[in-house]
């Protein structure tokens, strides 16, 4: 929220009108007050908690994902853990107007320089004269990240001080301070800690009552369901006894029931003299608990406190489909439950950022709830502090969906202040992957990597697998694109000319002319026999086939059925836009509704990990060799939301920020569809039948792309003819725009 006045006036007279006419005089009074408001809400600057950046994305990572137990056994994340920065110093120069009082807030211990004097103690505030201040306040804290919000009229704590870890100021013999400086400093990093009380270190999401739908007597305890996937903590109402509580929480009813095999449980001692309602510290994901109790111990009720991210409800979608409806709806859920303090892969068992569900989370957030703050939280949270001694996640395909993470980020905000902050460490994990080449420059497993691409059984991994080629190839594409936004033409030219070579050898090494397709690796420099769909459907989305070579893969690869399919919603979504990319937006249109409306008619109320329709009853809840061990709400199976934002309501940026940006609809076989897309800047509202279109933007300049069977009509703008029944409308922001014409 602004806190600043706004005021809107008719000033088409003039004041000397407004003087001759006594009644005006009001308006006079009303117009000098609203600009002297408005002048002094300008003057006064908002405030907020600044840190190291990426120093409290890392400790709040860390806080959230050692969170996961495994049948109440504290579970934390496979790989290397970071820590903040104990000590850091901020600093800004400040041109004051008039003296001014400044309040000092900290998140630890601190001292304070003005214009390179220090001041006695920790003063909370401070006087400064008018004219040039410098002001540098350096904070320590082992437990939690060092954190800083000053207050003043001009002074205030914001992303524009410089902040650093080091100090390598140093005194000769004399006590003579040196005159240079060999520190390097950042901008601070900040989030929405807009006000002095609301501290960094003490932030939760929040919560709300959440009721049960039914609650039944099972066996030697108590069954309670709450409807559908939910998350939170659990509140036993007058509770009383003495003895043992015992909870067993499911994503379905089998998991709950299974009192040895559950995947989340708690079990509790109760000496409750008195009844008194009790909330569980710990938050877990449930759609079924059951509660066994011993001794003594009862209770009345079981709710809930539902915990949640709130996030701004922008993108919408319906349709003439019902089914479709649905789909996206519990999309739209999933991705709720999934969008916490960062973006998680699922619910129930991981809880953890991995940088492939996330790579997808971002995607499906820009036609969602477009939360930038989330995505950046997010991406420094999975990049983690130097030195970078393995790939994010352990898992090297992981390393380059973070490099193509932060192109995405900037083609849909436009953010060029988080690629500068951000570039430094985008150099150094290159070039970790770079080092790790073998003799023929490519990227091979080597001993503590993890080559997952997906779960699929019986998938090789062995070699130097083209799927890895390709997305390293991209992510140097990313580099150079980021070195030319921040002004460094060294390093564009460096990234083209390793991203052109190792295209080069993308194809000559993994590309068969026979088969018309790349084959999945390479082992002791021959190409292997196997064609998986990886390589060939990114290939295909990142624009690297001519024609020949598309049409090639969609027949050979996409739409054979002896190419091993894919299961899992993770590598479906890649698969499907591949295919809207190729035209086969009525194909997948059918795949999707058979493929989540089959998830839909087992009763899902969230999207899973893996999905085989070939399942059967509780086999469908297995993985990993645990009866229960896959995820049913899972970031990953939210991809209709994506799939049809950008390839049926069809928008989607075509320069930074939706500066440009085409809407290109496609209704496959609906009779109606209407959606919002989220921007920087607003929302575009688009519907679309069979015989009419409507469409308005805040932002940008846009191309509407139709196909239509006569020549459409419409009263703003003009339409033109590109061929056949192909034509294009430009768009400009404000502007409602309607067109007739014929699907």
């Amino acid at each position: 929220m602004k806190n600043t006045y706004t005021a809107e006036v008719n000033i088409g007279f003039g004041v000397s009108e407004l003087i001759n006419n006594d009644s005006n005089m009001n308006k006079i009074i009303l117009i000098i007050g609203c600009l002297i408001a408005t002048t002094t809400a300008f003057a006064q600057q908002i405030s907020t908690w600044i840190w190291y950046p990426g120093d409290y994305e890392v400790w709040l990572s860390n806080n959230m994902q050692n969170r996961r137990t495994d049948r109440g056994t504290f579970f934390p994340p496979f790989w290397k853990m970071d820590s903040h920065y104990v000590l850091v110093e901020f600093s800004k120069e400040f041109d004051l107007p008039a003296d001014e009082e400044i309040s000092i807030y900290a998140e630890g211990k601190y001292n304070v320089k003005i214009n390179g004097k220090m001041l006695p103690g920790a003063p909370t505030k401070v006087m400064l004269q008018k004219g040039k201040q410098k002001i540098n306040i350096k904070v320590y804290n082992q437990g939690n990240v060092p954190a800083l919000y000053v207050a003043g009229k001009n002074v205030t704590t914001d992303s524009d001080w410089n902040a650093t870890y080091e100090d390598k100021e140093w005194i000769d013999e004399t006590g003579k301070a040196s005159d240079q400086s060999g520190t390097s400093y950042v901008k601070a990093g900040k989030w929405n800690f807009n006000g002095p009380t609301a501290r960094p270190s003490t932030f939760k999401l929040p919560v709300k009552p959440q009721q049960a739908l039914s609650q039944e007597k099972q066996g030697k305890g108590i069954l309670v369901d709450f409807g559908k996937n939910t998350f939170g903590f659990l509140t036993l109402h007058k509770l009383v006894g003495t003895g043992r509580l015992n909870i067993y929480y499911g994503e379905s009813r089998e998991e709950a029931l299974s009192t040895k095999t559950s995947e989340t449980i708690d079990l509790l001692e109760i000496h409750n003299q008195q009844p008194q309602d009790s909330t569980l510290d710990l938050s877990k994901a449930f759609r079924f608990v059951y509660l066994e109790p011993e001794g003594t111990v009862r209770f009345d009720e079981v709710s809930m406190q539902y915990e949640y991210l709130p996030v701004a409800d922008r993108g919408f979608f319906r349709s003439s489909d019902n089914e479709l409806n649905k789909i996206w709806d519990v999309a739209k859920y999933t991705m709720e439950l999934t969008t916490r303090e960062f973006f998680i892969d699922g619910i129930k068992r991981d809880r953890w950022i991995w940088s492939g569900d996330a790579y997808q989370s971002y995607a499906m957030n820009y036609y969602l709830g477009f939360d930038s703050e989330s995505v950046k939280r997010t991406i420094l949270a999975l990049r983690g502090k130097e030195p970078t001694i393995s790939h994010i996640n352990t898992i090297m395909d992981y390393t380059f969906y973070w490099f193509l993470s932060i192109a995405d980020y900037y083609r849909y905000t436009g953010d060029k202040e988080f690629i500068a902050g951000i570039y430094p460490r985008m150099k150094s994990l290159m070039q970790f992957c770079l080092d790790r080449r073998n003799s023929d420059g490519l990227m091979k497993g080597l001993a503590g990597d993890w080559v997952f691409i997906d779960w699929a059984e019986g998938l090789s991994k062995q070699g130097e697998v083209s799927f890895e080629q390709l997305l390293l190839c991209r992510s140097l594409e990313t580099m150079a694109m980021c070195a030319d936004l921040v002004g460094e033409p060294k390093d564009n030219q460096h990234y083209q000319q390793e991203a052109q070579q190792l295209k080069d050898k993308l194809f000559a090494y993994y590309w068969n002319d026979q088969k018309k397709a790349f084959a999945h690796s390479r082992i002791d420099g021959k190409q292997t026999d196997n064609v998986t769909r990886y390589s060939n459907m990114f290939a295909i989305f990142f624009n690297y086939l001519n024609e020949q070579q598309q049409a090639g893969v969609k027949a050979n690869v996409l739409l054979n059925d002896q190419v091993q399919q894919i299961t899992t919603p993770y590598m479906r979504y890649y698969e499907l836009e591949a295919l809207c990319a190729l035209g086969e937006k009525d194909y997948v249109m059918k795949e999707m509704k058979d493929y989540w409306g089959g998830m839909l008619k087992l009763g899902a109320t969230t999207f899973w990990e893996e999905f085989n329709p070939a399942k059967k009853g509780a086999e469908h809840y297995a993985m990993y060799g645990r009866d229960f061990g896959k995820s049913l709400c899972h970031s990953w199976g939210a991809s209709p939301i994506y799939l049809l934002g950008k390839y049926y309501l069809g928008v989607q940026p075509t320069a930074a920020g939706y500066s440009q940006y085409e809407i290109k609809p496609y209704l496959a076989s609906l009779a109606w569809m209407q959606g919002k897309i989220p921007t920087p800047k607003g929302e575009i509202e688009l519907y679309v039948s069979k015989n009419k279109i409507k469409v308005k933007s805040p932002v940008g300049t846009g191309t509407l792309k139709l196909r239509s069977k006569v020549v459409p009509r419409v009263k703003q703008g003009q339409v033109k003819h590109i061929s056949g029944n192909d034509y294009e409308l430009v768009l400009e922001k404000g502007i409602a725009y309607e067109v007739d014409y014929k699907y």
